[in-house]
């Protein structure tokens, strides 16, 4: 579970994020969406650690991620919107540095790495270095890291972006494997109508104030997400 209690996060005298409360339960894929500049990704980062905020709390299956970041991160993997990886290793030894944070076993890593290189078609590009590749490639070596060490919470910003139809479909497939298994699946999108027929949840974000969150079907009773997205931000 995913507890958001009344987060704000200042930059200055602008809030990024405004006394932002919702909750993500186990099963849940949950779409969290806004224009660009809503506060979705500063949200994210704070959600697995990376930015930290002023006001407020977040718990990570009822641990706080400001007072135990480590053992929140353990329970999580993150798929950010730009690829950033360390592009002179080659992807397989970038896999094996991440799986190597999280202490996964050599037997569950290989296994994993094969599994996710293979639907992602990468399979034969394990061994070439990451500063050769393009982004969409890129996206899928840090998605395959992300997966590797088999994360009870998958935390994604845009994760569509770059990748080819095969890819988008592989990963939707994953995703409801995952909550399936009780998993958490969090993720930032633009692409509502894929939102719209996958997630359960939906949060819908502007100008840093949390303005619709709820089922799917609560949000957008017989309109389509788009329609209210568009209501919401006209």
């Amino acid at each position: 579970m995913i507890e958001i209690k009344n987060v704000t996060k200042k930059y200055g005298d602008k809030k990024a994020l405004d006394n932002v409360s919702f909750t993500v339960n186990d099963g849940d894929i949950f779409a969290f969406i806004g224009h660009n500049g809503a506060g979705k990704t500063t949200l994210i980062k704070s959600i697995v650690g990376i930015h930290d905020f002023d006001e407020g709390e977040i718990l990570i299956n009822n641990i706080s991620i400001k007072d135990n970041p480590v053992e929140c991160k353990k329970l999580m993997a993150f798929v950010p919107d730009n690829p950033e990886t360390y592009e002179h290793m080659k992807a397989i030894d970038y896999i094996n540095f991440i799986c190597d944070m999280y202490d996964v076993p050599k037997d569950v890593r290989r296994n994993n790495i094969e599994k996710y290189s293979k639907i992602f078609g990468m399979e034969n590009k394990l061994n070439d270095t990451i500063d050769s590749f393009s982004h969409g490639m890129k996206q899928k070596v840090v998605l395959i890291s992300a997966l590797a060490h088999d994360p009870k919470i998958l935390v994604m910003d845009e994760p569509f972006v770059g990748l080819d139809p095969k890819a988008v479909f592989e990963i939707k497939e994953i995703l409801n494997e995952m909550v399936k298994e009780g998993k958490i699946v969090f993720y930032s999108t633009h692409i509502l109508d894929v939102a719209e027929k996958l997630c359960s949840r939906v949060a819908i974000i502007k100008n840093g104030k949390l303005v619709k969150s709820g089922s799917m079907k609560e949000i957008k009773g017989d309109k389509s997400l788009e329609n209210v997205f568009m209501e919401l931000e006209g």
